[in-house]
């Protein structure tokens, strides 16, 4: 089956987070999908980032992650995913920020003369996403449970992706609400 880097896969609303989002399922052992386990898809994440991310006219013209640096990545891709979904969930965990920095820092010390290199662009998205003024904007999907920014006017957005996961929801409620109804 071909995989292709859609519009729906950048709904993070940053980099880092759709970075972190590149595990589809991740609290499900059994379903999970890591997509940079194929290093192809990880390299073709770069070209999906500079046509559907937000942050494509914050970072240039990405390009993808260096062989060697790879691991380094996946690495940091877990921490972001590891800090923030934390800070969503239960605030935030200073050994978790510590992780965050270390794996931010190490990124950026490998890949410092690569400045539009995937992995460094991650990195500097991290730590941007770190300085936030409002933390309350960051949250996880109910439907996906993916990392999302809610840059909605008034903070109510519930879902990565309305179009998918917010059609799923919707429909999946009114399925339930006329399976209720038919019941004698």
């Amino acid at each position: 089956m071909t995989f292709s880097w859609t519009p729906h896969r950048f709904s993070g609303g940053v980099l880092a987070l759709d970075v972190a989002n590149s595990v589809v399922l991740r609290a499900d052992p059994e379903r999970r999908i890591d997509r940079f386990a194929d290093p192809a898809v990880m390299d073709a994440f770069a070209a999906g980032a500079n046509r559907h991310g937000a942050e494509r006219a914050l970072f240039g013209p990405l390009e993808p992650v260096a062989p060697e640096a790879r691991a380094g990545l996946v690495t940091l891709r877990e921490a972001i995913d590891r800090h923030f979904r934390a800070e969503v969930q239960a605030g935030a965990k200073p050994a978790l920020l510590a992780d965050l920095l270390e794996a931010a820092a190490a990124t950026l010390r490998l890949s410092g003369e690569r400045p539009q290199a995937l992995d460094t662009a991650t990195a500097r998205s991290a730590l941007l996403l770190i300085a936030r003024p409002e933390p309350e904007r960051l949250k996880i999907c109910p439907n996906c449970g993916w990392l999302f920014l809610d840059r909605s006017r008034n903070r109510s957005r519930a879902w990565c992706d309305m179009a998918v996961c917010g059609n799923r929801a919707k429909a999946s409620r009114h399925y339930r609400r006329n399976r209720e109804e038919a019941r004698p």
